[in-house]
């Protein structure tokens, strides 16, 4: 989230770095044999895939697990976020062309779309999966009942399913424990925390009673 630009519609905080900080944060993950690398459509509006296309050429791509994330509003005018057929299937063509590679390992819903039924999304899912553009599908924070809802929906039409979550969740931030997390241990699905240091705050490198450093 942190690579890049920093720009996207209506979002006014810009805490990014540049590309050649970017390249050595995935450089060190990799040689210290971290290979899931997560990304988003929203994440300075394409500037961060490129980013992670520009790098990962130097590794082998079937060593890596390559993520992305759709819904976020890509620019301003109709048809620029959610998760109808139109803006998945468009997005994840601008994501294999910004990622530079054939296919995406997990593509995850970033949030519930209250404005396109869940039937619509998942029969979009389905459809990437089936051309082979994408392996898995995720979703990202929200409501329990509403992942659960969406399991249900992906049992009963047949689709493919929920693989993983990616909730907000660390020592600082437990919430979900009484919301998503207990979903997913009923349905066997994975768990990739979002914020696990809770903005560094874990890190060890703040106080509580202390104010933030400028320009942090």
């Amino acid at each position: 989230m942190n690579f890049g630009s920093g720009w996207r519609p209506t979002y006014p905080y810009n805490c990014t770095i540049d590309e050649e900080a970017s390249k050595a944060v995935i450089d060190r993950a990799v040689n210290h044999g971290i290979n899931f690398l997560d990304t988003a459509n929203i994440y300075s509006t394409g500037d961060s895939k490129l980013i992670v296309s520009n790098t990962i050429k130097e590794y082998k791509r079937d060593e890596l697990v390559v993520a992305t994330k759709v819904y976020g509003q890509m620019h301003t005018g109709p048809n620029s976020q959610g998760l109808s057929r139109k803006h998945i299937l468009d997005q994840a063509e601008v994501s294999l062309g910004c990622l530079g590679t054939d296919y995406i390992d997990l593509y995850q819903i970033h949030r519930w779309d209250e404005q396109t039924p869940i039937e619509e999304t998942l029969s979009a899912l389905d459809h990437l999966v089936d051309e082979g553009m994408i392996r898995y599908i995720g979703a990202s924070s929200m409501a329990g009942w509403r992942f659960a809802k969406a399991l249900y929906t992906s049992d009963v039409e047949h689709r493919e399913r929920f693989v993983s979550m990616q909730p907000e969740y660390s020592l600082a931030r437990r919430h979900e424990e009484e919301n998503v997390l207990p979903v997913c241990a009923d349905e066997g699905i994975g768990v990739i925390p979002w914020s696990p240091l809770y903005r560094g705050f874990l890190t060890d490198k703040y106080e509580r009673t202390d104010e933030p450093p400028k320009g942090s």
